[in-house]
């Protein structure tokens, strides 16, 4: 079993993104100051991929909106990325950065490289501003995620990083009721 990566700091990293008609570098440095994901997925051009990315295209404004930036990455080229939001509908409504990995040092750097393969597993990374990580949702290749589900697991953590002593619980929403630890709770819940 990999070590937590749990509030350890994104690695520095360097690449190519497709974003928005041009080729963009995009670094670590880049995730700091704001709500940054980092979205991996196996490979351009395939099934579950594009419905996942479409999903994420859908809520973006929402995560704009939210102080989130959305970065996704796969170990493809950034020339592929463009390939592909060129020749898909779903793609090409992506405004996001698309970030190529072709080395997969980033991916690496994540722990979410299925080596014998050279693609990356279905993980999705949430990064507060300082650089610390503090969702990490890992997924089996078969297995898409929900964009509004991260939405609402984002909402959570900048609620916590902004309530000290608070805690949210399951399903929590926001202006739903939240937990402040104590021992009077203890077996009360």
């Amino acid at each position: 079993m990999n070590q937590s990566i749990i509030n350890t700091e994104i690695k520095p990293f360097s690449a190519t993104a497709f974003h928005k008609g041009e080729f963009v570098p995009v670094t670590e440095k880049d995730l700091l100051g704001k709500w940054s994901v980092v979205f991996f997925y196996p490979a351009d051009f395939t099934f579950v991929c594009p419905t996942e990315l479409g999903d994420m295209a859908d809520h973006y404004e929402k995560l704009q909106a939210m102080g989130v930036e959305v970065y996704s990455v796969s170990t493809d080229t950034h020339f592929t990325h463009k390939a592909w939001h060129d020749a898909s509908d779903t793609i090409n409504k992506i405004q996001y950065p698309m970030i190529g990995d072709p080395t997969g040092a980033i991916t690496r750097n994540f722990g979410v490289m299925i080596e014998e393969d050279g693609l990356a597993l279905r993980g999705t990374f949430v990064i507060n501003p300082e650089g610390q990580i503090k969702v990490s949702e890992v997924h089996d290749l078969g297995i898409g995620r929900s964009a509004a589900e991260l939405v609402r697991k984002i909402q959570a953590a900048q609620y916590v990083a902004t309530h000290d002593g608070e805690v949210c619980p399951a399903a929590w929403q926001p202006g739903a009721e939240t937990l402040a630890p104590s021992l009077d709770l203890v077996g009360k819940i």
